[in-house]
C-alpha cells in the first residue's frame, strides 16, 4: 500500500498512469472518465453547493467543480498532490490529513451538499469504511449526498472474476468495496449501487 510519501512520488505521473490504464479498458481505472462524469452530471443538478473531496489528488474532479463555481474543500494527505492541486485551485479550502484519522477538526462541525471521494477509500478496511461513512453522513446538509466512487463491484462473483483476471498486476493491499458484503452494515441510509466498469462503481449515500 502506498503511503504519504509514495503519492508523494507518484503525484507528477498520476494522471498519466490513470489515463493509460482508462484507455485500455483494464483493471484498475477502466472507467475512470465514466465515473468522473458521472458523479460530476450528479452535482451539476445542484447550483452553489459545498463540496468536500476526500483524497482529491492531482484534483481533476474538483477542479471542473471549482471552474463552475462551487465552493470546494479538500482533504488529501500528500503535500505534493496538494500542491497541485493548489495550482489548479488557489481560493479552495485544502488539508493536508490522513484520512483514516477521520476528518480534520476545522470541519468536522461544517456541513457539506455533497461529500464525494475517487479511488481513495480502497485504502480503509471495511469496517473503516463503515465506520467513516457513518462519520460523513453526519456531516451531510439536508438532502445531501455522498458519492464514492472507486474500484469496486457489486458482487463477491463479479470481485473474484476481476481478481482472477489481473491476478498478477491484483493490489491485494486495497480493499475493494463489494456491495452485496456492505450493504447490510449501511442499510440505516437510503443507499444504491451504481455499476460503472467490470471493475468500478459508486457508492451512493442519500441524507
Amino acid at each position: 500500500m502506498l503511503n504519504n510519501k509514495g503519492f508523494d512520488l507518484w503525484a507528477k505521473g498520476y494522471d498519466k498512469s490513470v489515463g493509460i490504464s482508462e484507455e485500455l479498458n483494464i483493471y484498475p481505472f477502466a472507467g475512470y472518465k465514466k465515473l468522473l462524469n458521472y458523479i460530476y452530471n450528479v452535482i451539476k443538478q445542484q447550483e452553489n453547493a459545498t463540496i468536500l473531496d476526500i483524497g482529491f489528488g492531482t484534483a481533476t474532479l474538483t477542479n471542473k467543480l471549482y471552474q463552475d463555481n462551487y465552493k470546494i474543500f479538500g482533504i488529501d494527505f500528500s503535500k505534493e498532490m496538494i500542491n497541485i492541486a493548489k495550482q489548479k485551485m488557489p481560493d479552495a479550502n485544502l488539508f493536508c490529513y490522513d484520512f483514516k484519522n477521520g476528518v480534520p477538526k476545522e470541519i468536522e462541525n461544517k456541513k457539506f451538499d455533497f461529500i464525494i471521494s475517487t479511488y481513495a477509500i480502497h485504502h480503509l478496511t471495511n469496517s473503516e469504511k463503515v465506520k467513516y461513512l457513518n462519520q460523513l453522513y453526519n456531516m451531510l446538509s439536508k438532502k445531501g449526498k455522498i458519492l464514492i466512487g472507486d474500484v469496486a463491484f457489486l458482487t463477491k462473483e463479479e470481485y473474484n472474476l476481476c481478481k482472477n483476471q489481473y491476478i498478477e498486476n491484483w493490489d491485494n493491499n486495497e480493499i475493494y468495496i463489494i456491495f452485496e458484503d456492505i450493504k447490510t452494515e449501511l442499510d440505516k441510509f437510503n443507499i444504491y449501487f451504481e455499476k460503472i466498469s467490470f471493475c468500478s462503481g459508486i457508492l451512493i449515500l442519500n441524507k
